[in-house]
C-alpha cells in the first residue's frame, strides 16, 4: 500500500455525509437528490400500509405524488398536498436548505426568512405533472434490503461492480 494512499481508499465502503440535523424516519423513509429531482417516500397518515411517492423537478418545480402502484394523491389536486411539504421538511433536515434549494434551483431563504422548508416550499411555482414512482419506490426498497444484511467486512455481491485497484507494491 503506497504511503499516499488513504484507508478508506482500499475499502469497498464510501464515506456517508452525515445528515445536518436528525431525522424521523416514520413520516418520510427515504429522501433524496437524483434524476433531477427530489423524491422519495412518505408514509400515508391515514393508512400504515400506503406510502406515497413524492418528488420535486429541479429548475421547473413541477411535482407529482402517488402511490407506489400510480394513483395519484387526491391533495395534490390544487397545488402541493401534505407529502410533498413533508419531503421538503426531510430533504432540509437531511440535506440542508442551502444544498436543497440549489439542487432544485431555486433561491434559499433570505436573512429575514427561517430556512426551513416551509420557506423553500413557498418559493416552488411548478404545476403537478405525472412521474414514474417505480423506480423511486424500487431503490427504496433496495435500501431497505441493505439494511437486513448483517455487519460484515465481506464483499457484498450486489456491490461487486464498483472498479477495483490492485495495491502497488
Amino acid at each position: 500500500m503506497n504511503a499516499e494512499t488513504t484507508a478508506w481508499e482500499q475499502c469497498s465502503t464510501v464515506r456517508v455525509i452525515p445528515t445536518v440535523r436528525p431525522r424521523k424516519l416514520a413520516k418520510v423513509p427515504f429522501v433524496e437528490l437524483a434524476e433531477g429531482r427530489l423524491q422519495g417516500v412518505v408514509s400515508s397518515g391515514s393508512d400504515i400500509a400506503r406510502v406515497y411517492v413524492s418528488s420535486i423537478a429541479a429548475r421547473t418545480h413541477d411535482y407529482s405524488c402517488s402511490t407506489n402502484n400510480n394513483r395519484p394523491c387526491g391533495g395534490a389536486n390544487g397545488g402541493p398536498c401534505k407529502h410533498l411539504r413533508a419531503l421538503v421538511d426531510e430533504a432540509v433536515l437531511q440535506y440542508g436548505i442551502d444544498r436543497v434549494a440549489r439542487y432544485l434551483h431555486a433561491e434559499a431563504a433570505d436573512e429575514n426568512g427561517d430556512g426551513g422548508g416551509a420557506d423553500l416550499m413557498s418559493r416552488l411555482s411548478g404545476s403537478r405533472e405525472s412521474a414514474p414512482a417505480a423506480v423511486v419506490f424500487s431503490r427504496f426498497l433496495r435500501h431497505l434490503a441493505y439494511l437486513e444484511l448483517p455487519d460484515t467486512t465481506a464483499p457484498v455481491p450486489e456491490l461487486h461492480w464498483f472498479p477495483a485497484t490492485e495495491a502497488v507494491r
